[in-house]
């Protein structure tokens, strides 16, 4: 039984986010014949927001909510999954210089996993860093599709994938209603826990999915060869 999910969401709780959680979850009922998401991931701006009981709109809208953080490193901007109380005393996740590969190799070593997201975009994503730095390692996958992308970023992406052999994810990076879903992650196992996240997404069993209307998949044949 395979599951999809939307890797990479901002609800109202970030600071440039004015979605609930609820809204999100109506959005995707409304929507499940085009955006068939069975979950999303809360990916909070500089924070792990522990706040917040959902399983009362899971049950309402049979959709999976679960959290995860987005955090800045020297290396650009980077989701954070199965996080727990030793990274959060780690790590003050509100640090936009975090060091983006003690950062992977501790969160490892913790029982998470990070992921570079939008990697293709100016400034704040890991394709402009290494051009002039050396790569990273232990970097097991990068985001492919983000639904806020623009021209040329996710090409980008693709790029990375294709040289460095990582594994590839989607998300919507949805800070309005209207786009929780454009991108998601497609999952072979079963996820109904963040344990369970952190496993598939070492794992390698996924690939990311595009909703986005009348747009032309990203290739990523050649990255998914060199797994």
């Amino acid at each position: 039984m395979s599951t999809i999910l939307d890797l990479h969401t901002h609800s109202e709780a970030s600071e440039d986010s004015r979605a609930p959680v609820e809204a999100y979850l109506n959005w995707i009922k409304l929507r499940a014949v085009e955006r068939p998401v069975d979950g999303i991931v809360l990916t909070e701006h500089r924070q792990f927001n522990r706040g917040g009981d959902y399983r009362a709109l899971e049950d309402k809208f049979g959709t999976m909510v679960l959290r995860a953080s987005e955090v800045e490193t020297n290396y650009g901007h980077m989701l954070v999954f199965g996080v727990n109380d030793d990274m959060v005393k780690r790590f003050d996740f509100a640090d936009v210089h975090l060091d983006a590969q003690t950062l992977i190799n501790e969160v490892a070593r913790m029982g998470g996993i990070v992921v570079p997201c939008h990697p293709g975009r100016p400034n704040i994503g890991m394709y402009e860093h290494y051009q002039n730095k050396p790569p990273l390692e232990n970097v097991v996958a990068v985001e492919l599709l983000n639904g806020g992308s623009r021209k040329g970023e996710d090409e980008r992406s693709a790029e990375l994938i294709a040289k460095y052999g990582f594994a590839a994810t989607g998300g919507s990076d949805s800070h309005l209603v209207s786009l929780i879903g454009l991108c998601a992650t497609k999952f072979s196992a079963y996820i109904k826990t963040i344990e369970d996240l952190v496993r598939e997404l070492k794992a390698g069993n996924y690939e990311p999915v595009d909703f986005r209307p009348r747009r032309k998949a990203v290739p990523h044949a050649v990255a998914m060869e060199t797994r």
